[in-house]
């Protein structure tokens, strides 16, 4: 496409008819092209059967993969379908053989599912984890992360955008230096996936997790995970099914050579249609056209939320996301939160304890968010905003 068509994409959203939805970086509205993908494959299920159905749709499976692949510029065999991405990016983490003393290099906005991870293997596998300083714009420093490379560190693993706030960390070039180095690189994409180009090659990541619910449009129960050719053929998961690793003998197993050994024989092959569709139906649209649409709506909130002396924003970075993060004095927000609810207006919250280093370094609050996506309208923002002066917060 050369431009969203606006309307034909909001007449494709069945949500826009019960609310304003501004939460994209939760969970956004599906296309009904989505839904039908599900309702499809589960009636095939209730009509034939759980392996039936799957049988009859082998192909169109399949092509999930090929829809993932060319997303985020990989091949096929690279990928692995996941039930989230928390799943994918932990298949990846601990999969990952990391020597004792080794330092795994993270950022200050890395989010709480990683970092307890990262807690996890230093305690079990006395590792070390560095937090790499943030530079003046917020951003991971990319100066001081070259400056701390030693052949003591054995993972750099980021968040690529964080979840409290516009931030965008500057992955690629950090994939340059984790390249230089020969360190491998786990990037979280999870809020990117959807709003931004994705191009591994580009990156230069080892791994990367992204989910289906957020930006993707996709179903919650969603996700996927890239693991670069070149580890295909040494890395073992930390547990393994008979679908990733077959079971040649009594005492033996081999491991696919392909990304799917980090799968498991059982899941929902409903949501994976769903999630195919989603990707489909982004890529028809296009990520480029996506990305600026999104970038122009959440300027326009940013900007009219900055007119109001209540209010303080709280988004870091050069090149801002479309999360905007903000707080307004003296309110609770989830009494905020219920009251747009109450007027059909979805807006949603971060708490310090989701990225917590980030957090207590700028004394932030429970955050606000709003994360427009492309189907939302001008209208939308400007209405949205003015329900937050009608309450008397602004």
């Amino acid at each position: 496409m050369s431009a969203i068509d606006i309307e034909k994409i909001r007449s494709e959203t069945p949500g826009i008819q019960v609310s304003t939805h501004l939460l994209a970086s939760g969970s956004a509205l599906m296309p009904q092209c989505v839904v039908n993908a599900m309702i499809e494959y589960t009636q095939l299920e209730a009509q034939f059967g759980g392996y039936e159905a799957q049988a009859q749709q082998a192909e169109k499976l399949e092509r999930v993969y090929s829809s993932v692949a060319r997303h985020i510029g990989a091949n096929t065999r690279e990928i692995a379908i996941m039930e989230n991405a928390t799943v994918g990016w932990c298949h990846a983490f601990y999969a990952l053989p990391l020597k004792r003393g080794a330092r795994i290099l993270t950022c200050e906005a890395e989010y709480a599912a990683n970092y307890v991870a990262f807690l996890q293997r230093a305690k079990r596998d006395d590792l070390r984890i560095e937090v790499i300083p943030s530079d003046e714009t917020g951003a991971l420093d990319i100066t001081a992360l070259e400056n701390t490379i030693d052949d003591d560190v054995g993972l750099i693993a980021i968040t690529w955008i964080p979840t409290n706030g516009g931030l965008v960390n500057p992955a690629a070039e950090v994939g340059k230096i984790a390249q230089a180095h020969g360190v491998p690189y786990l990037l979280d994409a999870c809020q990117a996936a959807g709003q931004m180009r994705i191009d591994v090659a580009e990156l230069q990541c080892d791994f990367l997790s992204a989910t289906g619910r957020k930006f993707l449009r996709g179903p919650r129960g969603t996700g996927f995970l890239y693991v670069k050719e070149k580890w295909l053929a040494s890395l073992e998961p930390a547990m393994i099914d008979h679908f990733g690793a077959p079971w040649v003998a009594r005492d033996k197993y081999e491991l696919r050579d392909d990304a799917r050994r980090f799968e498991t024989w059982e899941n929902s092959y409903a949501l994976r249609a769903g999630l195919g569709a989603a990707i489909d139906y982004t890529d028809q649209i296009g990520i480029d056209l996506i990305a600026e649409r999104i970038s122009t709506l959440a300027e326009q909130t940013r900007s009219l939320l900055a007119e109001h002396p209540q209010i303080t924003l709280h988004d870091l970075g050069t090149t801002k996301c479309g999360i905007v993060s903000f707080s307004i004095n003296d309110t609770d927000p989830e009494a905020i939160i219920q009251h747009m609810a109450e007027e059909r207006f979805v807006i949603g919250a971060s708490q310090p304890s989701s990225t917590r280093i980030d957090a207590e370094r700028r004394g932030l609050p429970t955050v606000l968010r709003i994360a427009p996506h492309y189907y939302n309208t001008e209208d939308d923002i400007t209405q949205a905003v003015a329900r937050l002066r009608s309450y008397g917060f602004a």
